[in-house]
């Protein structure tokens, strides 16, 4: 009866960066300045694939996708968190703040199978050079992409439908930037169920694809390791270096975050961890990629 007789929370206060002005100032600008480096890298990254008929190719077409997905990543959370700094008013609705976790994971989940999707096509392209075009076609490269978004959201609208219906008793304050699954669980007086499933989702939707590339990139050393000349060597293993980067930074931090229990964590820590994979790893990927890939460079200077 007791819960029952609880108000019913109808908007949510984020707590994000309670520190002086001038260390809120600097941070404003940081994150304003990593916002727009990171949507006009990945506009770029865009536009060279879509404009040069070079780089017509499955990697850059997934790429491609990877950037169109980092744009909307940084747009889910940094303007609220912007204008939250310059207003100084960081309430939240309950039907935006279920948005804005809704769009966030779905897009997590998304670049999980998108990194998955982009290993197996480097294995191809490593492992079985000559039956590589053959097999990564126009047809199959379109259909791993929609899989990768397909499977993304509707794993994401399981999650948040569980945590929609949970009732929230108070205090309504997130210690937190932006509305995430663990500060925003552990609000809530009623959990098994929901804490389960998102528990159990978590775990697949990183496992599986995480399984997926460790294969793959374990087909892709042995492979590499066998090859006659040096040189053969270096060119197989520059074509992974990039991709192979960017899943340690994004598993290792999401992994973290997301397939541990949630009643034990330090909060400042997840926030530290939060800045680090939902605004500079987007910032990051488009850089890791550029330089690491010289096809990507030539194209650039040649732009420039």
């Amino acid at each position: 009866y007791g819960m029952k007789n609880q108000t019913v929370i109808n908007e949510f206060i984020l707590l994000g960066f309670s520190y002086g002005l001038q260390v809120q100032t600097l941070l404003y600008l940081v994150f304003l300045v990593t916002y727009m480096v990171t949507i006009t890298e990945n506009a770029i990254i865009i536009f060279v694939v879509k404009r040069n008929h070079h780089l017509q190719k499955p990697m850059y077409y997934f790429l491609g996708n990877l950037s169109f997905l980092e744009i909307w990543y940084v747009s889910v959370t940094l303007p609220r968190l912007l204008f939250g700094f310059w207003s100084q008013t960081m309430t939240i609705s309950f039907s935006s703040c279920m948005t804005q976790l809704y769009f966030f994971i779905s897009l997590m989940c998304t670049e999980c199978v998108l990194l998955a999707v982009m290993a197996y096509d480097r294995y191809l392209a490593v492992c079985h050079p000559l039956r590589y075009p053959a097999i990564m076609t126009h047809k199959l490269c379109f259909q791993l992409s929609i899989l990768s978004w397909a499977g993304g959201f509707s794993i994401s609208l399981v999650k948040v439908s569980f945590i929609s219906r949970l009732t929230f008793c108070g205090p309504q304050v997130i210690n937190h930037f932006f509305c995430d699954i663990s500060p925003v669980l552990n609000l809530s007086c009623t959990m098994s169920l929901a804490e389960t499933v998102d528990f159990a989702l978590a775990l697949v939707i990183l496992l599986v694809p995480l399984l997926i590339i460790v294969f793959s990139y374990c087909g892709i050393l042995s492979t590499i390791l066998c090859m006659p000349s040096a040189q053969g060597r270096r060119k197989a293993f520059s074509t992974c270096t990039s991709h192979f980067t960017v899943v340690i930074i994004f598993f290792s931090a999401t992994l973290f975050m997301y397939a541990r229990p949630r009643r034990i964590h330090p909060f400042n820590l997840n926030k530290i961890v939060s800045v680090f994979y939902a605004i500079f790893t987007p910032a990051l990927n488009p850089l890791i990629y550029c330089l690491r890939n010289k096809e990507v460079k030539e194209i650039l200077r040649k732009i420039i």
